[in-house]
């Protein structure tokens, strides 16, 4: 069914010939010009920035970067081993959120309260705990004074986001200047200071190319994100062939304590015990055992063919149209929640809510007359149909799932009693736990980490288990000495289970709608004017979501103004509610959404005038940033998954606020205040650098289109940038790690995508000329085990043909014995889920034998994918050098060619120190140009008191 996972085609990605080669300690980099081992060429790549920033600054499941300067360079890592992977050919896009629509700030507002909250309870418990370890003559490490990083720091107009766009135009010039699979690549950087959240603006980058009469409809798309919401988002742009990259979600990673760094148990466990001495010299003390992040490949035409059979429907008054009946499905995910709305009470994603409602949209849209929705646009008559269907089943489906809990509390308390009652009197626990053999897992056996803390651990449990028996009336302190006379009364056999949180609401039971709204929205039940205010709000959301899905931003100003949804049985009459907007609105300014979604907290992100609005109390929006807030678990168990109860920000008291502050900004924030563009870069081999070369001489300010046969069919509008990337001018780094670029052979220049009027329509429709993928799909496929009946698994790499090689339980052991703990591990260990890639400068490649030619000189535009490849665009095939054969003759080319070049490729050895991933350090006499420079033995000085992070 729809939630299976062979669903979405995943597939992991193939490693071969994407990792660097080692030789006498010296890393080759990857020669990403090759065909690439997946066996599909790319022909875009499209990065959702926040994805990568975030693991690369604040990891979950290792040691975090000292400092900024290692969390850039970390970003570059993970940057190129994403490129290895998928290898464009034609353009990279690299999309950083920028200031979001206010119906999404809201949603950023309530993480970064939480973010703040959690950070202040999680320093405080762990500094509790230390102290009561240190009282009991426990051992810890001495406590490290370094900055704590606030992550809200990643949000438009901070400091940090304006360094990272720097970082990132100097990172492109490199890889322009030196990496031959950057050769003939398009780059685009859209920075957080340009409006729009990062997937959204690449899906409107798409959208408007797609409207280009230079497009070629068979561009094979790859979009790198981690969110759920694109894979809707991909399904709504209709391009056949579109692929999803992300990493594999591997649940129960080891973290490290917090406290001593040892692997084996959380900070609320840790004993103080001393660390034990992780090999011969000590040398894996500060590393887990080494594991890269794996990728895997979410192939969207694979989904639409599961889509296409589970849609499909017959007998239908109109025609079937399975691109609608997609559009249809995308809408009504919305209903089970959004980054935009709350999910209706009814209905729950993990009880398959999905499958409900496309089961009711097949029974009901034979009445309807036709689909919901057409390119962004909602038919609010058969929407209230779907619903009100809907509404009459919610009174079942709240029983239902009440039912449901109850027996899962009954079967965890019966299987309790049952592994009690068989347990034997002692088991190995922990890391020391038996293990079953023959289990056809990847990895091989792991080391035990800490073992002496796993040991103790074992000696505690066995403590306890045998001294009770010498009276059975008896109780014990927790020292293990028998507690005062009378005991303690002896806690319930299913006591160790969770306690569950009330549930005023009691939806199962008669009257949960009257309950309901006098819980959550304070009124009666019977107030219809407030009950038809909801509604309206919220199918208000439903239509803003979706156009901004299919046709962009509607309105910057529209929110949800309510914490709670309402119920599908109030959807009554909402046929002749108006779905407009108001057209015109404009987005905040950088500082005035840091003003919208900070706690009082990260106030130091702010300029110090502004920062008091925050914290003063006479400031007459003091009341926008509670100190402390509920938060409302709404018949879940955790708080994560809670409403935080946070007010609204009140958009005309904010901008009369900060009115008075304004005349104070320095120049440096008013530039960081200011909204900006995206920039286009290419380097000297691109047929469009001397193009823009021929711009920059000119010194014309009138904005000028791009010659599509010049750049791929890419079409827009070109504008002199005034801190270009020039052609032999030095490209300062910002890293002090890193080495100024000279010479520099790159240029970039200001990019606005083509523009249309503000009533145009994108048709969600696939367009003419583009060719359907094979189909994937088996007989077999379709049902939930194939193989003969063994359970489903993902194929490897694009080619199902590929014959895959297994090593048995005594090949993996032997492999962990022969390689090192250290693999995956980049430079000190610190990045293990960014591969390095070695360093680049001028031409990495050397030949082996004289007179051979350092780079192979290939047919312009010549890809392997060509073979499978539709008809050439017509923007193609003028002139000559666009020229392609068709068939299979590219392929055997472009393999032939590279055959016979292969042995004419050495590394060419770096001269000089390599710094992390083998970038080149910078002379010492530039050093002290950096900032952020507070590593232990770092050349460079600290920051000033008042740095952009709060110190503990």
């Amino acid at each position: 069914m729809l939630t299976s996972p062979q669903m979405f085609g995943q597939q992991p990605a193939w490693y071969g010939d994407m990792q660097p080669k080692e030789c006498n300690g010296i890393k080759i980099p990857v020669d990403t010009s090759k065909p690439n081992p997946n066996e599909v060429e790319f022909d875009n790549l499209y990065l959702d920035m926040n994805g990568i920033i975030h693991p690369c600054t604040h990891p979950e499941d290792k040691a975090a970067p000292k400092n900024e300067d290692e969390m850039m360079v970390a970003i570059f890592e993970y940057i190129d081993r994403l490129f290895n992977i998928v290898r464009p050919r034609r353009l990279l896009y690299m999309a950083i959120d920028g200031v979001a629509p206010r119906a999404k700030m809201n949603q950023q507002r309530s993480r970064r309260f939480r973010a703040s909250k959690e950070g202040v309870e999680g320093a405080e418990e762990k500094q509790r705990i230390r102290q009561e370890i240190m009282a009991k003559g426990g051992f810890l490490p001495p406590e490290e004074v370094k900055e704590r990083f606030d992550s809200n720091c990643i949000t438009p107009g901070t400091e940090f986001m304006d360094n990272l766009a720097k970082c990132l135009r100097y990172y492109i010039a490199d890889r322009l200047n030196n990496d031959p699979g950057w050769k003939n690549l398009t780059v685009i950087l859209s920075d957080a200071s340009a409006p729009g959240e990062g997937e959204h603006k690449i899906m409107d980058y798409i959208r408007r190319q797609r409207a280009q009469p230079n497009h070629d409809p068979n561009t094979h798309h790859c979009l790198c994100g981690a969110d759920a919401d694109l894979i809707m988002l991909g399904l709504a742009t209709h391009e056949p062939n579109f692929t999803i990259i992300r990493e594999e979600f591997k649940p129960n990673k080891p973290k490290p304590c917090g406290l001593c760094n040892q692997f084996g148990h959380e900070v609320k466990d840790c004993q103080g015990l001393p660390r034990e001495k992780q090999g011969e010299h000590d040398q894996f003390a500060d590393c887990p055992p080494g594991s890269e992040q794996e990728f895997i490949f979410i192939r969207l035409s694979v989904l639409r063919e599961y889509l296409e059979k589970e849609l499909t429907m017959a007998s239908l008054p109109f025609t079937f149209d399975i691109e609608r009946s997609v559009d249809d499905w995308v809408f009504m995910c919305f209903f089970v929640g959004n980054d935009f709305l709350p999910h209706l009470p009814s209905l729950e994603i993990r009880e398959g809510a999905i499958d409900r409602l496309v089961g009711i949209y097949k029974n009901v849209v034979h009445k309807t007359g036709g689909y919901l929705t057409e390119s962004g646009y909602v038919n609010l008559q058969r929407v209230q149909m779907i619903m009100l269907a809907v509404g009459e089943v919610e009174d079942s489906i709240f029983k239902k799932r009440k039912d449901d809990e109850e027996n899962f509390r009954r079967r965890q308390k019966e299987k309790r009693k049952r592994m009690k009652r068989d347990q034997p009197s002692f088991i190995p626990g922990g890391q020391f736990s038996p293990q079953a053999l023959g289990r056809g897992n990847r990895s091989s056996p792991q080391a035990i980490s800490n073992p002496r803390q796993t040991a103790y651990e074992m000696r505690m449990q066995d403590k306890q288990n045998s001294t009770p028996s010498s009276s059975p009336n008896t109780s014990f302190t927790s020292d293990g000495t028998p507690s005062p006379a009378g005991g303690i009364k002896r806690k319930a056999e299913d006591s160790d289970s969770e306690p569950e949180p009330e549930d005023n609401i009691r939806l199962w039971e008669s009257g949960w709608k009257q309950r309901y709204y006098k819980n959550k929205f304070d009124v009666d039940v019977s107030d219809e004017k407030f009950r038809r205010k909801v509604v309206q709000s919220y199918v208000e959301g439903l239509c803003w979501v979706l156009r901004y899905y299919y046709q962009g931003c509607a309105s910057w100003k529209w929110y949800y103004p309510f914490h709670y949804a309402p119920f599908a049985s109030d959807f009554e009459g909402i046929a002749d509610l108006p779905s407009d907007f108001e057209k015109g609105t404009k987005p905040f300014r950088p500082l005035e959404q840091l003003m919208g979604v900070f706690p009082a907290a990260s106030g130091n992100f702010l300029p110090p005038t502004w920062r008091k609005l925050m914290t003063d109390p006479e400031s007459s929006i003091i009341d926008f940033y509670p100190e402390d807030f509920a938060i409302d678990l709404n018949g879940k168990k955790f708080a994560w998954q809670g409403v935080a109860l946070l007010p609204f920000v009140d958009e005309r008291r904010l901008r009369a606020a900060l009115e008075e502050v304004y005349p104070e900004l320095t120049p440096d924030e008013n530039r960081r205040n200011s909204l900006g563009g995206d920039v286009l870069f290419v380097g000297k081999h691109h047929l469009l650098c001397d193009f823009v070369l021929e711009l920059y001489k000119s010194t014309s300010t009138e904005p000028m289109d791009i010659p599509p046969e010049l750049c791929h069919g890419i079409q827009g509008k070109l504008t002199l940038n005034e801190n270009a990337v020039l052609p032999d001018q030095t490209v300062e780094s910002p890293v002090p790690l890193l080495r100024d670029l000279t010479p520099n052979s790159a240029i970039s220049i200001n990019f606005k995508d083509p523009q249309f009027q503000d009533d145009f329509v994108f048709k969600a429709v696939v367009l003419s000329g583009a060719k359907k993928p094979a189909p994937v799909l088996k007989p077999g496929d379709w049902e939930k085990t194939n193989n003969n009946g063994r359970p489903w698994r993902p194929q490897l790499g694009f080619n199902r043909d590929r014959r895959p090689v297994h090593l048995d339980q005594s090949a993996f052991r032997t492999l962990g014995h022969a390689m090192s703990r250290e693999r995956g591990q980049s430079g000190s260990g610190v990045y293990s889920n960014a591969a390095p890639v070695g360093a680049y400068q001028g031409n990495p490649y050397r030949p082996l034998l004289g007179g051979q030619p350092q780079i192979p000189k290939l047919l312009s535009n010549l890809r392997p994918q060509e073979s499978w490849r539709g008809p050439t665009p017509l923007f193609q095939q003028p002139p000559q050098r666009y020229e392609r054969n068709s068939g299979a003759a590219p392929l055997i080319s472009w393999n032939r060619m590279l055959q016979s070049q292969g042995a004419a490729f050495q590394q060419n050895q770096y001269q000089g120190l390599g710094g992390p991933m083998n970038y080149p350090h910078r002379p010492d006499d530039r050093m002290d140009r950096g900032r952020q420079g507070y590593g232990p033995g770092r050349p460079y000085p600290l920051p000033p008191p008042a740095g952009r992070y709060n110190w503990n």
